[in-house]
C-alpha cells in the first residue's frame, strides 16, 4: 500500500515516522528497517530522501547501519561479551587518513614518517635472503599462504615471544597480517558497532583515530604521560562508558615516547578483567630502546584473554615486506581469522618466508644493536638542534620520534603550510589527540632523515617558526 507524504521537508517527515515506529516497539531493537528503495516506494518519494533520513537517524543513534545487509534498531543499551559472535560492521562514515595525505607529500626534509632510513638496514644483505628463500622454496610464488599465515613463521614467532616477551602463545593463536595497521582495522572490524565508545591515549597514533572513526565509533581520550594514566580516571571511564576496547600503544608511545611500567601493565589488566574491557596493545617501537629494554608486554599479564596483542616488525626490518603478528585468545581469534580471509585471505607467503629467515638471523639481530645506536645519535642531532629554541619537548629512551611543544602565538597549522613549501615536513600534534586539542605540539621523526638532513632541516624549521612568530607578534602589537 502506498502512502502520500507532503513536499516540504520530507526528509524530516519520515524520519518521524520511523522514530515513531521504533518508540511505539513496531521494530524491535537489532531489527531490520525496510530497504531504501523499499521505503522509497511505500512512501512514493526519492530514495535520496529516504536515505537522508535515515542518515539522521544514524547520527542520532536511533538506528545503526551494516555493510552490504542495510540498516537496524539501535539498542538503547547496547553490551558487549567476548563469547558472543560478531559479524563485522561498518558505517557510512566518510574514510579519511590525514597522516597518509602528509605523507604523500614529496619533500627534502622528511620529519613525518616514522621509518627507518633505508641506508641503515642491511639491503645487500636482504637480497642475500631472497636468493636462499627461492633456493628452499622453489614454488613459493605459486602458494598461497594460509588465512592465518606461515605455519612455519607462526612457530618461530611463539619460540621468540617466549624467549624474548615472557608470553607463550601457541601457534593457533598467532595471525599474521599485511602490517600493523591492518590488524588494527581488522579488530575494529570485529569488535566495532555504530556509535560504540573507544578508547584510545591521548595523544595517540592519528591512524587509528581515522580507523575507528571509519567504523563510527565514538571516541575518548586517556591521557598518558611520563608517570602513565591517571587509573582512577580510567576506572572511572570504564565504569560509565563501558567501552569496547582501550586501544593503547604502552611502549615507547607513538608520539609522546612515553612507555607505561610494568605495575601499571598489571593493573590494566585487572581494570580490563573487571570491567570486561577489551585491551588492543600495539606495539611497534619494543626493541627500538636507547637504554634498557622495556617492560615486558601487557599480553604477557593477561590470564583472561582480554588483551589482543599487535606486534609489528615493518618499522625497523623491512618495511617493503610488511609483516605483523597478532595474538589473542579464542573466539576473538577465530573472528580475526574470518575478517583476515575477507580483506585478503592471507598475507604473501614469500614475504613471510623472506621475514622469516632473515629477521631470526644471527645477523640480523647483531644488526638491530647497531641500529639503535645509530637512532640514538640521530635523536641527539634533532635534540641539539631543538636547544637552541625555547621550545619545550619530551626526551625519550627509545621509539623514533620527539614530540615538541611550540609557544602559543606559533600557529601549528600555518608552521606546517610554510615548512611544506620550503619541502620540510612533520606531524602536527591536532590529528594524534582525539578531541584534535593540542594545537601546541608537532610530532618530530629523526629516523628517517640522515644527520646532514636533520641539521639542515631543523635549522630550515626554526627560521620559518620565527618568520610566523615574528609575523603573530607583529599583529598583536599592531
Amino acid at each position: 500500500m502506498h502512502v502520500k507524504i507532503k513536499s516540504s521537508e520530507l526528509y524530516k517527515q519520515i524520519y518521524d515516522l520511523v522514530l515513531a515506529k521504533i518508540d511505539r516497539k513496531e521494530w524491535k531493537e537489532h531489527e531490520k528497517l525496510p530497504s531504501v528503495r523499499r521505503m522509497a516506494e511505500e512512501l512514493n518519494v526519492n530514495r535520496l530522501t529516504v536515505l537522508r533520513a535515515y542518515q539522521l537517524l544514524k547520527e542520532h543513534k536511533k538506528i545503526y547501519a551494516k555493510e552490504k545487509s542495510g540498516y537496524f534498531v539501535q539498542p538503547e543499551d547496547p553490551s558487549f561479551s567476548l563469547n558472543e559472535s560478531q559479524l563485522p560492521e561498518i558505517t557510512d562514515y566518510p574514510y579519511s587518513n590525514l597522516l597518509s595525505s602528509i605523507h604523500q607529500v614529496v619533500v627534502d626534509y622528511q620529519f613525518s614518517q616514522a621509518l627507518i632510513d633505508p641506508n641503515l638496514l642491511p639491503n645487500s644483505y636482504l637480497s642475500e635472503y631472497v636468493k636462499k628463500v627461492f633456493t628452499l622454496y622453489p614454488k613459493v610464488l605459486g602458494t598461497y599462504s594460509t588465512v592465518q599465515g606461515d605455519e612455519e613463521l607462526r612457530t618461530a614467532l611463539s619460540d621468540y615471544f617466549y624467549k624474548t616477551h615472557h608470553f607463550f602463545a601457541p601457534i593457533d593463536e598467532l595471525l599474521i597480517t599485511s602490517g600493523a595497521q591492518q590488524a588494527i582495522d581488522l579488530v575494529a572490524k570485529v569488535l566495532l558497532r555504530a556509535n560504540d565508545t573507544v578508547l584510545v591515549e591521548r595523544p595517540t597514533y592519528s591512524s587509528a583515530i581515522d580507523i575507528f572513526r571509519q567504523y563510527g565509533a565514538r571516541i575518548i581520550g586517556i591521557e598518558i604521560g611520563q608517570g602513565g594514566y591517571d587509573l582512577n580516571q580510567l576506572e572511572h571511564i570504564l565504569k560509565k562508558d563501558k567501552p569496547r576496547f582501550f586501544y593503547t600503544n604502552p611502549t615507547f608511545n607513538n608520539p609522546t615516547g612515553c612507555t607505561i611500567s610494568a605495575l601499571q601493565r598489571k593493573q590494566l589488566v585487572e581494570l580490563a578483567e573487571k570491567y570486561q574491557c577489551v585491551i588492543v596493545e600495539d606495539d611497534p617501537f619494543r626493541d627500538i630502546y636507547f637504554d634498557k629494554a622495556p617492560p615486558f608486554p601487557i599480553y604477557s599479564y593477561d590470564t583472561d584473554g582480554y588483551v589482543i596483542y599487535i606486534r609489528s616488525f615493518s618499522k625497523y626490518v623491512s618495511p617493503g615486506l610488511r609483516v605483523a603478528a597478532v595474538a589473542c585468545r579464542h573466539p576473538l581469534m577465530s573472528h580475526l581469522i574470518t575478517s583476515k580471509s575477507l580483506a585478503d585471505n592471507g598475507t604473501a607467503l614469500i614475504n613471510q618466508k623472506m621475514f622469516l629467515h632473515y629477521f631470526f638471523s644471527e645477523r640480523m639481530q647483531i644488526h638491530l644493536e647497531k641500529l639503535r645506536t645509530a637512532l640514538f645519535l640521530r635523536k641527539e642531532v634533532m635534540r641539539n638542534e631543538l636547544a637552541a629554541t625555547s621550545w619545550k619537548w619530551t626526551d625519550p629512551s627509545g621509539g623514533l620520534n620527539l614530540w615538541v611543544e611550540l609557544p602559543e602565538q606559533i600557529s601549528v597549522e600555518k608552521l606546517l603550510d610554510a615548512c611544506l613549501e620550503q619541502s620540510i615536513s612533520f606531524v602536527p600534534g591536532s590529528i594524534c589527540d582525539p578531541d584534535q586539542a593540542l594545537r601546541s605540539w608537532i610530532r618530530l621523526s629523526f629516523s628517517y632523515a640522515n644527520e646532514i638532513q636533520l641539521q639542515t632541516g631543523m635549522k630550515k624549521l626554526m627560521t620559518v617558526a620565527e618568520t610566523i612568530n615574528s609575523d603573530s607578534t607583529y599583529h598583536q602589537s599592531g
